[in-house]
């Protein structure tokens, strides 16, 4: 039976039977930022998706994204941009709290001082019919070049673990995951 595998696989992707491949599922921890993390939770159905927030927690660490193509100028810029933020944001808590608001609602306004370029870590369950799902609509050229990365260093890791060979194979056949040559 095993050895008919690949070829059942191969059938049902062709098909469109796509159900079976719900039985397996994918986990990452992804650290992004924050327009990304929207990409990200557009795809609800058969993914589970919970992020940092600062609304519980405030950021200790000052993680953000620079887009690598951007001119040196424009990075500088940004960067200025966001380190401004951030220590806006960690002086508007302080400040907050110094008034008499609580802690917990220090931290969940001052929040709004925080870019789109700042990076959280989110921890993410794909099944396999989502995680191609995601794929094809997220590693593919027409895809924002962040959220093209996030996907493809995500296949990248599922081939590199090398647990489902024959389920990559049966979708890059029916084109529902890029081929390597699209990577």
């Amino acid at each position: 039976k095993l050895a008919r595998v690949d070829k059942l696989l191969d059938m049902l992707a062709r098909e469109g039977h796509h159900t079976p491949f719900e039985k397996s599922t994918l986990h990452f921890l992804v650290t992004t930022d924050i327009a990304s993390h929207i990409h990200l939770l557009k795809h609800r159905v058969g993914v589970s998706i919970n992020a940092e927030s600062a609304r519980y927690k405030e950021f200790k660490v000052d993680k953000y994204y620079l887009p690598e193509d951007w001119p040196q100028e424009e990075q500088d810029n940004l960067e200025a941009f966001i380190k401004d933020a951030y220590e806006r944001y960690h002086g508007c808590i302080e400040r907050l709290e110094e008034q008499g608001y609580s802690r917990k609602r220090a931290k969940e306004s001052a929040r709004l001082y925080l870019p789109y370029g700042i990076q959280i870590t989110c921890d993410i369950m794909f099944n396999w019919r989502s995680f191609a799902h995601f794929q094809k609509l997220r590693n593919d050229e027409h895809a924002q070049v962040e959220i093209r990365d996030v996907a493809a260093e995500m296949l990248r890791l599922v081939e590199e673990q090398g647990d489902f060979p024959l389920t990559i194979q049966a979708m890059r056949k029916c084109g529902m995951v890029p081929s390597e040559s699209e990577e």
